[in-house]
């Protein structure tokens, strides 16, 4: 299928997304980013689509896998948005410990050990703490899926030495 076809193809049968964008985010502005989304990486993956497979099904799995991976990026990072005015963010965590200045010294602590790995691992670990898959971060990385898993695995036991020495 030349790259016209499958535009085309792809145009035609986009708008029955929007209503399943919104359905699934609930909100106007988040459809239209996860329609927008949808499209691009349908684009980009072009030559994955099998040519006499069903279109629809194919695009409604990638906008559905999205927006799995966007709301688990969202549930990791463990913020909330609160919806009045001011938009305040808030810290779910912030009442974990009861002293503020050792909560800072301990976070201070961590981000000198994570700084302190070596790049090789520091920069896996960073995607993956960011709330990247695996599989992503091997894309982005252009290394293999088992040596991400293994540098992510070897910076967490480095970290946790590192931390319990102190």
């Amino acid at each position: 299928m030349s790259a016209i076809e499958f535009d085309d193809l792809l145009v035609s049968n986009a708008e029955f997304l929007r209503p399943f964008a919104i359905t699934l985010t609930r909100d106007i502005e988040q459809a239209n980013d996860l329609f927008q989304e949808t499209l691009y990486r349908a684009l980009a993956n072009r030559d994955k689509y099998n040519v006499g497979t069903n279109i629809k099904a194919w695009l409604y799995t990638i906008m559905r896998n999205i927006f799995i991976n966007n709301y688990r990026r969202k549930a990791k990072q463990q913020t909330v948005f609160d919806n009045t005015g001011t938009d305040f963010l808030l810290d779910i965590n912030q009442g974990a410990v009861a002293n503020d200045a050792i909560a800072k010294l301990n976070m201070r602590e961590v981000q000198q050990a994570i700084h302190e790995l070596p790049e090789i691992f520091r920069n896996p670990f960073l995607l993956y703490f960011d709330g990247f898959k695996y599989q992503e971060i091997s894309e982005m990385l252009n290394e293999p899926l088992g040596t991400i898993k293994s540098r992510i695995h070897f910076a967490r036991k480095l970290l946790k030495a590192q931390i319990e020495r102190h």
